[in-house]
This record gives C-alpha cells, sequence and structure tokens, in this order.
C-alpha cells in the first residue's frame, strides 16, 4: 500500500471500524496511524479486553477514551464491552460534535449498582444535541432520564429493558421527531400513552402479564407492530399500512383504529381474543391484501370460547381485495359451520385471492370443511395456491383417517394447486 496514493489508502481504511483493529493500523507504520484519524466510526465488541492484560492502573474506560480521542470526526460510536458512567461522560465530551450515531450495551439489569449511580448512565446521553439515533441494550429506566431534548434524534430502539410507565413516557417526550421506535423485550410497563408527530415505523413489545394498554396518536404512522397488549387504541391511521398485534401471555380485550383505508398487511395472533376486537379489526380492514389470523379462541374472560359462526359470502365480500389468507383452525371451523355456506351461489367470487394457508387440527365437522375448501378452489378465480396444514390432529376414532383420506384425494383432484404440508 507504500505505491497507492494517500487518499486511496485514507478511503480503504475508513472502512474499518473494529476498534482492535484501528489499533493494530496504528501500530503498522507512520503513515497508516495519520490517516486513521479519518475514520467515521468505532465498534467495540464486548470482548475487546478478554485477552488483554492491562498492566498498572490503566481501565478500559482509558484505552477507549484513548482511541476515540484520536479520531477528528466520529460519526458513530458502539460500545458492546463494560464501561463506567465516568467513562462515557468523557468519550462523549469530546464527540459531542460530530457524533450522530451510538449505540451502547448498558448492562444496567445486571449491576444493581447502576441503580444508584447519579448522573446515570442515560442522563449522560443529554451532552449529545446532534444524535440522529440511538440504540440500547440492557436498561434500567426506573426513574426519568434528566434529558432536555433531541430535536434531530429519529431513531431509537431499546432493546432488553425494565421501564416505568412514567419514566418512558418522559423519554419519549424528549425525543419529539422519531421516525422509528422499537421497544423489544420490555417488562415493567403496564400503561403508555405516545404522540409523535414524525413517526413512520413502530416495534412495540412488551414483556409480563399481557394486560398493558397503549395509546398512539401518529398520523404518519405506517408501520405498526404490538405484542403484549390488551388496550390498543390508535388515532389518525389513514397511512397504516402494516399492522400486527399479537399477545401470547394475555387477551385482547380492545383495540380502536377507526378506518384503516391503506392497509395491505394485517397479522392478529394469540391466545384469546373478544370477538368485538376480532370483528372490530376486521371490520377495520377491508381493503387489507394479506391477513394473517393465528387466534386460538375468544371470550371476554378466563372461559375460552371458539369463534363464532362466520358466514363464507359476507366475510370475503368485505375483503374483496384479500390476495394472500393465512388461517388457524379456529377461523377455518368458524367458516365451516352448518350455515356457513348458506349464501354461496353461481354469483358469488372471491376475485383477489391468489394464495390461501390452511391449518387444519380436528377432524369434526370433516363434511363442512371439505365443502369449504372446494368452495375456496371453485369460487378462487384467481387462486395459485392452496395450502393445507395438518397440525396435531388427534382423534382416536377412524374419523381422523377418514378425513385425512379426504384431504389426500382433493390434493390429488387438485394438484396444481393444493399442497399438504
Amino acid at each position: 500500500m507504500d505505491v497507492l496514493p494517500e487518499a486511496m489508502v485514507q478511503n480503504i481504511l475508513s472502512y474499518m471500524n473494529n476498534a482492535k483493529d484501528v489499533a493494530i493500523c496504528n501500530s503498522v507504520s507512520k503513515r497508516w496511524k495519520e490517516l486513521t484519524p479519518f475514520i467515521r466510526k468505532l465498534y467495540f465488541p464486548r470482548n475487546s479486553f478478554d485477552n488483554i492484560n492491562i498492566a498498572g492502573e490503566i481501565h478500559p474506560d482509558t484505552i477507549i477514551f484513548n482511541l476515540i480521542s484520536t479520531i477528528i470526526c466520529l460519526e458513530e460510536l458502539v460500545v458492546y464491552c463494560p464501561f463506567s458512567v465516568n467513562g462515557l461522560t468523557k468519550w462523549l465530551s469530546i464527540t459531542n460534535r460530530s457524533l450522530r450515531h451510538l449505540e451502547l450495551r448498558m448492562d444496567s439489569l445486571s449491576d444493581k449498582g447502576n441503580a444508584l449511580e447519579s448522573p446515570s448512565k442515560l442522563d449522560c446521553l443529554d451532552s449529545i444535541p446532534s444524535l440522529e439515533s440511538l440504540k440500547l441494550w440492557g436498561v434500567l429506566m426506573n426513574q426519568s432520564p434528566k434529558w432536555v431534548g433531541f430535536e434531530k434524534l429519529t431513531v431509537l430502539e431499546i432493546v432488553g429493558a425494565r421501564l416505568k410507565d412514567e419514566a418512558l413516557s418522559d423519554a419519549i417526550r424528549a425525543c419529539p421527531n422519531l421516525t422509528n421506535l422499537s421497544l423489544l423485550g420490555c417488562d415493567g410497563v403496564r400503561s403508555v400513552s405516545f404522540d409523535l408527530e414524525q413517526l413512520v415505523h413502530c416495534r412495540l413489545d412488551f414483556y409480563g402479564m399481557g394486560n398493558c394498554s397503549l395509546y398512539l396518536k401518529s398520523p404518519k404512522i405506517q408501520e405498526l407492530e404490538v405484542q403484549g397488549c390488551s388496550w390498543i387504541q390508535v388515532n389518525q391511521t389513514n397511512c397504516l399500512k402494516t399492522l400486527s398485534i399479537s399477545n401470547n401471555a394475555g387477551r385482547v380485550y380492545r383495540v380502536d383504529f377507526g378506518k384503516l383505508p391503506s392497509l395491505e398487511f394485517l397479522s392478529i395472533r394469540g391466545v384469546q381474543w373478544c370477538w368485538d376486537a376480532v370483528s372490530t379489526i376486521l371490520g377495520c380492514a377491508t381493503e387489507v391484501k394479506q391477513l394473517i389470523m393465528k387466534i386460538e379462541f375468544t371470550g371476554d374472560f378466563d372461559t375460552l370460547q371458539p369463534f363464532p359462526e362466520i358466514d363464507l359470502v359476507e366475510f370475503f365480500n368485505g375483503h374483496r381485495s384479500l390476495q394472500r389468507f393465512e388461517m388457524h383452525g379456529a377461523m377455518f371451523a368458524a367458516l365451516c359451520q352448518k350455515n356457513s355456506l348458506r349464501r354461496v351461489d353461481s354469483r358469488f367470487a372471491i376475485p383477489s385471492l391468489e394464495e390461501v394457508v390452511i391449518t387444519v387440527r380436528s377432524p369434526l365437522n370433516a363434511e363442512q370443511k371439505m365443502n369449504t375448501l372446494e368452495s375456496l378452489l371453485k369460487y378462487g378465480k384467481n387462486l395459485k395456491r392452496m395450502a393445507i396444514r395438518i397440525l396435531q390432529m388427534k382423534n382416536s376414532h377412524n374419523s381422523a383417517d377418514d378425513f385425512f383420506e379426504e384431504i389426500c384425494r382433493f390434493r390429488y383432484m387438485n394438484r396444481k394447486i393444493v399442497s399438504i404440508e
């Protein structure tokens, strides 16, 4: 590389980001050492100091500070190795004008001493007003962070956290211009309310009993994924295109979205949903193109109840844009009740459906189920694929074997479209 122009060497070295590699390059030659300060990103892995014998009183915080201080204009900093509040304060003091992207493994959940620190690691972040994206791992937020505000912050991601409602609300309020918000694996949240005018993408994953309530006001929201909430209210959803709601620990009581004219993808999952919540969200999503329903039971309280009867004609007439439909056993059983096909006639058509994936878990009501499968195939004018998933079908009688034989015969007669998984 000695024969290469200085600008080209500088460009090559700028692609390095691992702190250990940068330190090695500083030792190669004087020329390289003079060019490494022009890199824009530094990454300290979790094991950065595992195999290093640190002599004397040199602390890892000091080593990190010494390397960061050689960078002229550091724009992105990722630190996964352990660090202290004092170390973080020093790093940020020399990068606060240039730093745009920051990712930290806080380790606050495992270190009980962090709860008593003042200022805390979270408080130190307020010294970087120019920050555009912030990602934090292992966060303990029992008290509101002392943030004046991040006016330029557009991306906030918190992974693995223990949060208090008021502290979380205050933290989000300090980031008024977020476009991307991700709260993943967060525990302790009971009720949250966000008012974010610029928010476009939002992922919320709350641990616990599944009884969290959410209120969201974001007129530009296009993608929303929620896990662990039982009450959900989202205002101004005209731009919403992708919606996923799941609750694996509790039951979903209520969803309030208003009309969803732009919604293209809808996924609703969970063990138990109140039927009012199911019918409400289906009634709002009349223009949906992809629909995934994996709900086991309905019922308002502890009693688990099957889906009520659903009229097949009414359902597909209400979702004429539906192109891909994946339904679990409960929804399929509801479409296969005695009167579900009573309104099917020669004028009926399912105009847009191209793919349907059906999970079958019981041989009960086998004749009606076969009639429904045949109807989907007959009236789905553009149907290209039908996948039938046989899942945990248990029955001590011959009915399960007979039903499976009927499905196999159905598949053989329509093998270009139908498959068994």
